[in-house]
């Protein structure tokens, strides 16, 4: 992705590379799916990470009250459509300042990985039992599904899936970024490869400290496993304290989330993809919103908080939910790879980040092939190969359904005005732009 990234950097990016390089056969319909499928995806992450962070502040509420109130899930849901309307609120009123707070949440981020390492085997040593040994860390094995042992392993690789993603929203800010070719890019490398090393000390840290009883962990009084792994580190005071860092990190990459989904929706519109396209593809006109796609923000709030309702429903409709923006997003990662690798040639031009002639294309298929495999997991049923009702995977149904029908409105509808990417600044211009950024 970043190869193409730096190649071609636009806010459309996955839907116009994948019209880009695909044959003259498919690029319509292909760019049209994956649009759609970047669109849900993001949505899908939006309501993942802020239902994360309605349950974080409830937790930290519970906590307060020492255990003895808990949110049922209408308090949950409200909760988490106040933050969405908050984040659509922030995105369309401090955009001038966003770049601040996104560095300074960065920065954040770091600060707390590195102080909960620093905090818990500390906080744990001073209790009872100890810090968890190595032998305990790296080479327990832990089976609560019934599952095979092996599956089991590779079912877990869903929560480093979760977490590690949202790498385009680089992409989608392609359009507003100095020196796109090598900052989007350098970006999409970056997050991930932070989010991978981070994690995996984080995690070791947390297994290390954390009590060996894993269901009460995971049933925990207070709503949330980190704040129950906190707490029984560092007590009520420093188990708030380290919450509401947390908190404050989850609010703001679900900021970033809605800033991401709506540029990406925009370009679409701006494209005539989506229902109502000329209302949603008009930029406010007033300085003091920066000329921003105001209206697109309030269509992907409004959409967050009606998908979102979901949540009402059980945990396995929550579930389906988050697992909405995996499945969503790595098809819509994968197919404009996959096209570059299928009938590409030539006309892909390497821009200032490249992986190499000899990489390139290896790299490519790998990644194809994994999220092709991804894929099929968040569709799987967690906890065995006989779910009960309460127990299933709707992955399949939520995702099937909107994927369906994005084809359905494709061929019924939109194949007769959607006619890929349009160009919005002529050859000329362009040359002129060009030409004025030498200088």
């Amino acid at each position: 992705m970043a190869d193409i990234a730096s190649a071609m950097p636009t806010a459309g990016g996955l839907y116009f590379w994948t019209h880009y390089f695909a044959s003259e056969k498919w690029k319509n319909p292909l760019s049209f799916l994956v649009g759609y499928s970047n669109t849900i995806g993001l949505i899908g992450g939006i309501c993942s990470i802020d239902y994360g962070f309605a349950s974080m502040l409830l937790s930290v509420i519970s906590l307060a009250r020492d255990g003895s109130w808990s949110a049922t899930r209408p308090v949950i849901y409200g909760t988490y459509a106040a933050t969405v309307f908050a984040h659509g609120f922030i995105a369309v009123f401090f955009a001038r300042i966003m770049p601040k707070i996104q560095s300074a949440c960065i920065f954040l981020n770091i600060a707390l990985v590195v102080a909960t390492v620093i905090a818990l085997p500390i906080g744990k040593a001073n209790n009872s039992p100890p810090v968890n040994p190595g032998s305990y860390v790296f080479g327990e094995i832990q089976n609560l599904t019934t599952w095979p042992a092996g599956w089991a392993f590779i079912m877990a690789w869903l929560s480093p899936i979760w977490t590690i993603g949202a790498f385009d929203s680089c992409v989608h800010m392609s359009e507003e970024a100095t020196h796109a070719a090598r900052a989007v890019p350098l970006g999409i490398i970056s997050s991930s490869g932070l989010c991978g090393l981070l994690g995996f000390v984080s995690l070791a840290v947390i297994a290390s400290s954390m009590d060996r009883n894993i269901e009460g962990i995971l049933n925990s009084k207070f709503g949330q496993p980190m704040t129950q792994i906190y707490y029984d580190a560092l007590g009520k005071n420093g188990a708030m304290g380290f919450m509401v860092v947390v908190m404050i990190v989850q609010f703001f990459m679900g900021l970033s989330i809605v800033l991401a989904a709506s540029r990406q929706s925009w370009a679409f519109s701006r494209d005539g993809a989506l229902p109502f396209s000329s209302f949603f593809r008009k930029v406010s006109q007033r300085k003091f919103m920066r000329y921003q796609p105001v209206r697109m923000v309030c269509g992907i709030v409004v959409a967050s908080v009606l998908i979102g309702l979901l949540c009402l429903i059980d945990e396995a409709a929550a579930s389906a939910l988050f697992s909405l923006a995996v499945a969503g997003n790595d098809l819509a990662w994968l197919t404009p790879i996959l096209a570059r690798l299928l009938w590409g040639g030539d006309r892909f031009i390497p821009g200032e980040f490249y992986t190499g002639k000899y990489l390139s294309k290896p790299i490519g298929w790998v990644a194809v092939i994994y999220m092709m495999f991804v894929i099929v997991l968040t569709m799987i049923p967690t906890e065995g190969p006989n779910p009960t009702p309460q127990t299933m995977n709707y992955t399949v149904v939520i995702n099937g359904s909107l994927w369906l029908g994005a084809v359905l409105y494709y061929y019924t509808y939109a194949k007769n005005t959607y006619k890929g990417p349009q160009m919005t600044v002529s050859p000329e211009d362009e040359g002129k732009n060009l030409e004025q950024d030498s200088k």
